[in-house]
């Protein structure tokens, strides 16, 4: 079945995407550094790219970069006097995507910020950072809430929120489970769910990337 899958996401690459030599420079980067290959698909890159696009952001807020891939897709979607900040925990990842976005020409635009993405996000609520037009969020399952709750404070009405692996292969559904990436997911599921302010859902997914899937949402007033 994952064979027909990642045949569908080739299908879907080959018709729509077209040939980015920065993209796939950066997946070459990360594998020669040794990074895991945990990035998006580059299907769902361009998801992304189009969400920014839809959404007209000018400031863009991503946790977890690991190389920049995704972090590429997104900036691609930035005018020129855009912005984006992007928070990495391992620094070795952080210094293979500050060259890969340097090597796309995105180094003037894109901002790498390291160490835990909770501090960060606090350090930045605490200077008052304008608000963000868009989050993405790509990191430790086991702080999504924190991340919301970050995001909801470091953006505006009308900014959009992108959470991924909300699925987890269906083990989301599982009220069970002992696997902290799965409780943590559905406690975000559980604080959107509670909070008014935010009109939000979740779509799953199959590719090259296996089974999981994007929760989406739209801040409110």
């Amino acid at each position: 079945m994952m064979q027909d899958w990642a045949a569908v996401d080739g299908y879907i690459v080959d018709h729509l995407l077209d040939e980015d030599s920065a993209l796939d420079a950066a997946l070459e980067a990360n594998a020669a550094n040794g990074l895991p290959a945990i990035d998006v698909s580059a299907a769902q890159g361009k998801m992304l790219q189009l969400f920014a696009r839809m959404a007209g952001a000018r400031r863009i807020l991503e946790v977890g970069t690991l190389g920049g891939y995704s972090t590429i897709w997104l900036a691609g979607a930035l005018p020129e006097d855009g912005k984006l900040v992007t928070l990495e925990l391992e620094p070795h990842h952080a210094e293979v995507a500050r060259a890969n976005l340097a090597q796309a020409g995105l180094a003037d635009r894109c901002e790498v910020r390291t160490g835990p993405a909770v501090d960060n996000l606090a350090a930045m609520i605490g200077a008052g950072e304008a608000p963000f037009d868009l989050v993405f969020v790509d990191a430790d399952k086991p702080s999504n809430v924190a991340y919301l709750q970050a995001a909801m404070r470091l953006t505006r009405p009308g900014s959009v929120l992108v959470f991924d692996n909300v699925v987890r292969s269906g083990a989301v559904t599982d009220a069970a489970s002992a696997d902290p990436s799965v409780r943590g997911t559905r406690a975000l599921f559980d604080a959107i769910a509670a909070d008014p302010r935010i009109d939000a859902t979740a779509i799953q997914t199959v590719g090259d990337k296996g089974w999981d899937g994007f929760l989406l949402a739209i801040v409110g007033a």
